[in-house]
């Protein structure tokens, strides 16, 4: 392990800023020094998961992992353990989240939908065929965790009386299908009670658009009752589904297990670990990462505001000295009932008030981009999207001082 030039180094990879982070762990953009490569690498810290007794459920996921080899799945490449972290090293992908694209674009077109769908159920199929389910099997066969966003959960997993996982995957498919193409879900409530009501009854209207046979495929994937509902294999074979459908063919690779209890071998040798050491000062951000959180190359809009739609993570420019742009957060987010824990360059903003999805909290980190220009990342890390955006429209007045805007080109129609 070494550090080089602000960079953390864990092995061959050099770690970046946080993409995402929940309660066990974080992810990372990381590159292979050796080859180039960019990577995602999960960090999970041993300690939590050893306090709540989540080794069993880790060393699933990542057997998990590696034994699913798909185009349309997430690729892991390898874990690697320090004494204190495990670290899985994943694909990265870049197209962001299809979640976003709805949110910004609006209901996409029906064939537009079918690719995406015909994907997804590629992916889930491939899943099913290697024994792998949205949740690990019980002794009966059958599933018996409540898990998932609400609004997509098949009635018979909110009834609690064990459920089979192939189905159940295939409702959550449904309304996939649906959100694409009608740009809402087809389930929504504020009050959990009637929602349930809603799911357990099917309780739900195809939007005027839809095609006809598309309506009839819906129907028959968001069927409340298991037993009737249409399955995988019948999905694959109907007409509005098969429509320009190229099933994926690929070489399936032998997989090994071995390293997996591994990383949890306290008295492994000590070649088998790696360290991971921080310094402090602000991450440096090369090309790699800059281009990748770019709207493709056009630099222009790397650091705006997105004053319309903003999404699970925002940046901006600045030009001040990175403690004075967190000292300037905090001082803005304080008056709208947000705490802030600060660490180097990093700043956790923890809202006070209990939310739809739980207490809002926001990870704040400054990168150097180049002497004296630092890119400003905020990022939603717990409750409820929406109230992300709430609290950045809210937040952004007070920032307006801090944000550095780069020179723009004086073409007619360009707005930023």
């Amino acid at each position: 392990m070494s550090t080089v030039a602000g960079r953390t180094r864990v092995g061959k990879y050099e770690l970046g800023r946080t993409l995402g982070e929940g309660t066990f762990a974080k992810v990372k953009f990381a590159r292979n020094v050796d080859t180039q490569d960019t990577v995602a690498i999960k960090i999970l810290d041993k300690d939590k998961v050893l306090r709540h007794k989540m080794i069993g459920q880790i060393k699933r996921e990542i057997s998990t992992m590696k034994l699913i080899k798909h185009p349309n799945v997430i690729h892991m490449y390898e874990v690697m353990a320090s004494k204190t972290k495990i670290y899985i090293v994943m694909e990265l992908v870049t197209g962001g989240e299809l979640f976003d694209k709805i949110a910004s674009r609006g209901k996409l077109k029906e064939d537009e939908a079918r690719k995406y769908f015909q994907q997804l159920i590629d992916a889930v199929d491939y899943c099913h065929s290697r024994g792998v389910y949205h949740r690990d099997l019980k002794e009966d066969g059958l599933l018996h965790t409540t898990c998932g966003t609400p609004n997509y959960v098949a009635p018979e997993v909110i009834s609690n009386k064990g459920y089979d996982g192939a189905k159940a995957d295939l409702w959550s498919c449904g309304v996939v299908l649906f959100v694409l193409m009608a740009g809402y879900l087809p389930f929504e409530d504020t009050n959990l009670v009637s929602l349930y009501k809603k799911i357990s009854k099917a309780d739900f209207s195809c939007p005027a658009w839809f095609s006809t046979s598309a309506k009839k495929f819906i129907k028959k994937i968001l069927e409340p009752n298991p037993q009737k509902r249409i399955t995988i294999s019948e999905v694959i074979e109907n007409e509005w589904f098969k429509k320009g459908y190229q099933p994926l063919s690929f070489e399936p690779v032998e997989v090994d297990l071995d390293d997996v209890n591994d990383i949890f071998n306290e008295s492994g040798e000590p070649a088998n670990l790696v360290v991971e050491r921080r310094e402090e000062r602000p991450s440096l951000m090369n090309a790699f990462e800059l281009i990748s959180t770019s709207q493709g190359l056009n630099l222009s809009t790397l650091f705006e505001k997105q004053m319309g739609l903003v999404k699970r993570e925002t940046r901006f420019a600045s030009r001040l000295p990175a403690n004075e742009i967190l000292s300037k957060i905090e001082e803005a987010a304080t008056p709208l009932g947000f705490k802030a824990k600060k660490n180097n360059y990093k700043m956790k903003l923890q809202g006070e008030n209990p939310g739809r999805k739980g207490q809002l909290a926001i990870a704040t980190e400054v990168f150097e981009v180049a002497p004296s220009l630092f890119m400003v990342e905020l990022r939603k890390s717990n409750g409820d999207t929406l109230e992300y955006h709430k609290f950045y429209s809210n937040i952004s007045n007070g920032l307006k001082d801090i944000i550095w805007k780069a020179p723009q080109d004086d073409k007619p129609g360009t707005s930023h």
